[in-house]
């Protein structure tokens, strides 16, 4: 086995229970000629903040706030094991003591990977994921990559696993299928109010091969049957025909029926029906490729849209969603823009190697304080099913001494289950709150290469959240300025100002921070 980097770090050993039998068993699949990376690291960061724990006037309170931040990032990939972990514990001490509403630790983690059991025939996914979310969209928002991580207002540590083995095989040239079963587990700090729970899944995916040359089709059937611990079993049951035909060599016609049927006790009684789009996919050139259906389902009218462009200085993504889902769903399979992949394709044609373009990649994260997703709605705790209407935008830009990143969304979140398994979450009088929210968001992010060894960043975020049946708002907007610099191969240090303005209805107070940080972070 190569070990790229050997040094073992004296780091905590905080109990990570899905993340250590997770990294367990894929990397004692590895072969000895498998390459592994492990790569230690170490933060220390100095802030002053005049409102830590992100109070309103009369309740904030200023504190030094001294930050201690090891972490372990690990990569292993061979011919039959592919996987990937970050983990990161952040330690905080505070100057003032006795300080109300704040944090003195946190861990965070997230891996994934995938095992070739037999060689195109039986392949296990699995993942496992730790952070900090939001509890309700009218509040101060955790997931803010400028956000102040100290104050636990509003936020608590969601934690979900997720293992997924599954059969694949080819009918020669008629088909290919894949049989897979899925189980995956949600639990909150909040279990009594957002039922922790664990799922159950079957589904079946058949494609047709390369026998058919102008017309293609594709069917999908899936079960899920959740066990909530407080709010009892649901279930879901979903099956989907798509049809496709060419008529050029860059755009083809598409079709879909299908029916689906939900098992939950349902505001307007229905919860079942046919479903059938049509539409297009148009493909002009390997850079530029566009995706369009109009149809209706159990619900109503529907849509979707797919439409990705890269250019050698720019990528460019747009998307429509309308699905119904549950926040559980969205904690498991995340469905926002994932921030590396989509600055990996703006970075392949100035980096082709792909470990040098990962890497460049995850520098660029962490310097602009980006998140790991891109346009994303806020997902918050409700343990009621939803219909969700999401639109999302985002591009990428990589000029000589800049590069920047912007997104944006814009989403529908409509209550299709009884309020009263969030009565434990939002009380009686804001039972109303979850019944239709819409939310609105825009990040951008700047950096500009000063030298080869320093930068200076700026990133802004907007976020706007309304119930549309109680008229209740939220909104918070933050602005991060720093500078970075990079003493040698693996120390890197950075100083940085940041202001958060914020407001809700809900809890009827205005809350405002104004911070400066300097930061020594150390790989080994």
């Amino acid at each position: 086995m190569i070990i790229t980097t050997a040094k073992r770090s004296r780091l905590p050993r905080p109990q990570y229970p899905a993340l250590l039998p997770l990294a367990a068993a894929l990397l004692a699949a590895l072969p000895a000629h498998a390459e592994v990376t492990v790569t230690p690291s170490f933060s220390l960061s100095e802030t002053y903040t005049d409102n830590v724990n992100l109070r309103g006037d009369a309740t904030k309170r200023s504190s030094f706030v001294t930050e201690a931040v090891p972490g372990l990032d690990v990569l292993a990939k061979s011919a039959r094991v592919d996987f990937a972990a970050k983990a990161r514990l952040y330690y905080f001490d505070y100057s003032e003591d006795n300080v109300p509403g704040v944090r003195s630790s946190q861990h965070q983690y997230d891996a994934s990977g995938r095992i070739n059991v037999v060689d195109q025939l039986f392949y296990v996914e699995a993942s496992a994921e730790s952070s900090a979310r939001s509890i309700t969209a009218f509040g101060p928002l955790v997931e803010d990559a400028n956000g102040n991580r100290y104050s636990d207002e509003n936020q608590t540590d969601v934690k979900s696993w997720r293992i997924s083995p599954y059969l694949t095989h080819r009918f020669g040239n008629f088909a290919s299928g894949i049989l897979r079963y899925t189980h995956d587990s949600v639990d909150t700090g909040v279990s009594s109010t957002f039922g922790d729970s664990t799922a159950d899944g079957v589904s079946l995916d058949v494609v047709s091969g390369p026998g058919f040359r102008n017309v293609g089709w594709n069917l999908r059937l899936a079960r899920q049957d959740v066990d909530n611990e407080r709010f009892g079993d649901t279930s879901s049951q979903n099956a989907l025909a798509g049809l496709n035909y060419r008529v050029g060599p860059t755009l083809a016609l598409t079709a879909t029926a299908g029916y689906d049927k939900y098992d939950y006790q349902a505001l307007g009684g229905r919860t079942s029906g046919a479903s059938w789009s049509g539409g297009f996919a148009w493909t002009p050139s390997p850079r530029t490729s566009l995706q369009m259906s109009v149809g209706r389902h159990y619900l109503g009218n529907t849509g979707s849209l797919a439409a990705l462009h890269r250019s050698r200085h720019s990528v460019w993504k747009l998307g429509y969603s309308d699905a119904v889902t549950t926040s559980r769903s969205q904690f498991t399979l995340p469905a926002a823009i994932d921030t590396a992949s989509m600055l990996d394709s703006l970075f392949s044609a100035s980096i082709p190697d792909p470990v040098l373009r990962r890497q460049a990649v995850e520098g660029y994260i962490r310097a602009a304080g980006l998140p790991p997703t891109l346009a994303d709605s806020i997902n918050y705790l409700t343990n009621r099913y939803m219909r969700q209407k999401l639109l999302q935008a985002s591009s990428a830009f990589n000029w000589r001494h800049s590069s920047a990143v912007l997104s944006a969304y814009a989403s529908e979140r409509t209550a299709l289950s009884s309020s009263e398994s969030d009565s434990g979450l939002l009380g009686s009088q804001l039972r109303a709150l979850n019944d239709s929210v819409r939310q609105y968001g825009v990040t951008a992010a700047y950096n500009y290469r000063l030298s080869a060894r320093s930068s200076a960043l700026a990133s802004l975020s907007a976020t706007r959240a309304r119930s549309l049946d109680t008229d209740l708002e939220s909104k918070q907007n933050s602005l991060r300025l720093g500078l970075t610099h990079r003493f040698g191969r693996s120390v890197r240090g950075s100083v940085e100002l940041r202001r958060i303005v914020g407001d809700s209805d809900v809890t009827r107070r205005d809350y405002t921070e104004n911070a400066v940080a300097a930061t020594l972070t150390v790989q080994l």
